[in-house]
């Protein structure tokens, strides 16, 4: 059996729920099909060789990186047959993702992955997930399609501020402000387009990304608060697409 640090897992696990709520988001707004099934191993196994990879740039070591990422590799390989034997045009989702994947390997070779744009650039990457999964439902995209992946693309970009003012930048009074502009726009902006009702899926992240700046919260409560956030917006944009 293959050692723990052959398989080499990632350590962000914020990233989780971006490379889950997004894919399943799209799935049931285009339609829940058997199919959703080999895509959905076949997603998780190429994120899961892509961070071996980008660790491989960033350390400049093969071992163990290289191998680990050949064997995910090999999972995606077999549940992507199946399917684009079913759905060929999902390999064109796949292709738009390729510039957010060498932006990603900049910032790694760069070992500045921390980098907010990097953030923004992998964020990208899971939304266009989402709109394959909802492709591989409804096989089209539509406004729905486009709707559902901006509404995660914007909840993601909001949690990224959050945690970067609680950690990494907590002193760091531009982030504050960044953090709490940002999400005073996206209110506005939601009842300006006339999505009132969206607002309720954000409302959350407002309320902790002021409430909670400025205080001192392990790293565990802090990912658990970000947990509990995720799945709300998650059953809340359920909700709003039934």
């Amino acid at each position: 059996m293959a050692s723990k640090s052959k398989w080499v897992m990632p350590k962000q696990h914020g990233a989780w729920a971006m490379l889950i709520i997004p894919f399943w988001l799209g799935a049931y707004a285009g339609g829940l099909s058997w199919i959703h099934a080999p895509l959905f191993v076949a997603w998780i196994a190429l994120y899961l060789a892509t961070y071996p990879l980008l660790m491989a740039v960033k350390t400049k070591r093969k071992e163990p990186y290289v191998p680990a990422a050949v064997r995910y590799g090999a999972i995606a390989a077999a549940a992507l047959a199946v399917s684009l034997w079913q759905q060929p045009a999902l390999l064109y989702f796949g292709l738009a993702m390729v510039p957010f994947f060498l932006v990603n390997t900049y910032y790694s070779k760069k070992k500045n992955d921390r980098a907010f744009w990097n953030d923004v650039a992998a964020i990208a990457a899971f939304c266009i997930g989402g709109l394959a999964a909802f492709y591989a439902g409804r096989g089209a995209l539509t406004i729905e399609a486009f709707e559902l992946a901006l509404f995660s693309f914007l909840f993601f970009i909001g949690s990224t501020f959050y945690v970067k003012t609680m950690i990494r930048e907590k002193k760091n009074e531009r982030y504050k402000w960044l953090s709490w502009g940002y999400h005073a726009l996206l209110i506005v902006g939601l009842i300006a387009i006339g999505e009132p009702f969206a607002v309720l899926a954000y409302a959350p992240s407002v309320i902790r990304a002021v409430y909670l700046y400025g205080k001192s919260l392990p790293i565990m409560k802090l990912g658990i608060l970000e947990i509990a956030n995720a799945a709300y917006f998650f059953i809340a944009m359920i909700v709003l697409y039934s």
